[in-house]
């Protein structure tokens, strides 16, 4: 089976298309052939009420549902992806590049989102070259990866650092280990870190990522790339908001000892990279992020040596967080002519299943996750259909799958193919 994943494809009605979905409005032919030809039904990816970052979405719908306690954290996975050398007892946090105005409120969480890799680069080497902890032994590496997303590592030798404690990015929630969005206003400021238990140097971690963010924001202030972007008339990364800290590596079952299949992937971002490092999942290189033709064919012809392979699909997310209906609506009708008319063109449906999903909602209207359940699709010959027509949340509802945890979808799709 060819298992996508479409990252915040799902949504809530919206003015600027009629009262409808992004999914409801778009032009959607190869996925409305591939609805019916299978059945529909309802996921809550990881569990009601919560609003998932898309790392612990991706882990459940790919059928690892942790507790709490035993997650990683998405600042280690990230990590992982980005092939950072962590160990146990250090700490890693997922950072985004921000703009901050005068009075230190945060005017973009994403400093534009388009950054010019030089600038990301030039501004986390004047951080790493110039912070001074007062903790003797302890050390900074700052990792942009792609856009505004950047990793940070901090180590202290001789001593292990917690994963205890909270956010400074005030849009996230860490909760038992968990990243989860919460529902912000217009005028955030960076939080300070704070220990959540009182564990061995839960304080000691506390005290170095405010450290890490007094310092940095004094550099970044003052910075020569910031002044000559500020003289550009771009954006300026005068902050890094950060989340989701871990301090060891994930212990896992390989994905393909859990199915007892040769499952692969096709990823691009550093957390879907790290997901497939941490479940040994093989990887496949198809391009850059939007090549979906390409993305397509290279999944169609791993069928020849794998029997699934997971493929994530990134666009319709950045629209929901940047609120534009048009745009993500326009994506998915891209998606569906560009990814699925050519995968379509490439496999044989009596032979080869389409498991189409997503890992969260990413609501235009929140400009974030939300808990909303998202649309599932198991399609092909051997399914049993149940007269679905379009895949939207409308439908989804309809369906004979009916409602599931994203722990469930691997494991049903499987069963209904079988």
């Amino acid at each position: 089976m060819v298992y996508v994943l479409l990252d915040g494809v799902g949504d809530l009605p919206h003015p600027d298309l009629k009262g409808t979905t992004p999914l409801d409005y778009a032009k959607t032919p190869s996925l409305d052939r591939m609805t019916k030809n299978g059945a529909m039904g309802e996921v809550i990816s990881v569990g009601k009420g919560i609003a998932p970052e898309s790392d612990i979405a991706v882990f459940n719908m790919l059928g690892y549902k942790f507790q709490h306690s035993e997650y990683a954290g998405r600042g280690v996975i990230e990590a992982i992806g980005t092939g950072i050398d962590f160990k146990d007892g250090d700490l890693a946090l997922r950072g985004n590049f921000a703009t901050l105005d005068d009075s230190g409120i945060i005017s973009d969480r994403r400093a534009g989102r388009k950054i010019e890799k030089e600038d990301a680069l030039a501004v986390s080497k004047e951080i790493e070259d110039t912070i001074q902890f007062s903790e003797p032994g302890a050390s900074v590496v700052v990792t942009p990866t792609i856009g505004h997303r950047v990793v940070v590592r901090i180590r202290c030798e001789g001593k292990q650092l917690s994963s205890e404690i909270t956010n400074t990015d005030p849009a996230y929630s860490r909760v038992d280990g968990m990243g989860i969005a919460k529902a912000v206003g217009d005028y955030l400021k960076i939080e300070r870190c704070l220990p959540l238990k009182d564990v061995p140097n839960s304080a000691l971690t506390a005290k170095l990522v405010n450290e890490f963010t007094e310092q940095s924001l004094k550099i970044l202030r003052e910075s020569k790339t910031n002044q000559i972007r500020k003289q550009q008339g771009k954006k300026m990364l005068n902050s890094i908001l950060l989340r989701d800290a871990g301090n060891h590596y994930p212990k896992v079952v390989p994905i393909n000892d859990l199915y007892s299949m040769r499952f692969s992937c096709i990823v691009d971002m550093p957390v879907e990279i790290g997901i497939s490092e941490v479940l040994k999942m093989r990887t496949f290189n198809a391009g850059g992020l939007t090549d979906y033709e390409e993305k397509a064919r290279v999944a169609a012809k791993a069928m020849e040596t794998e029997n699934a392979i997971y493929v994530h699909l990134k666009g319709p997310d950045e629209f929901g967080h940047d609120g534009d209906a048009i745009g993500k609506m326009k994506n998915i009708e891209e998606i569906d002519q560009r990814f699925f008319g050519t995968l379509l063109d490439n496999i044989d449906t009596s032979k080869v299943a389409i498991v189409v999903s997503a890992d969260h909602s990413t609501p235009c209207i929140n400009k974030g996750h939300s808990d909303d359940p998202v649309p599932v699709l198991v399609s092909g010959d051997m399914v049993k259909k149940d007269n679905s027509t379009r895949y939207t949340e409308r439908n989804a509802k309809l369906g004979s799958i009916g409602l599931l945890e994203g722990a469930q979808v691997v494991k049903t799709a499987i069963q209904l193919i079988i």
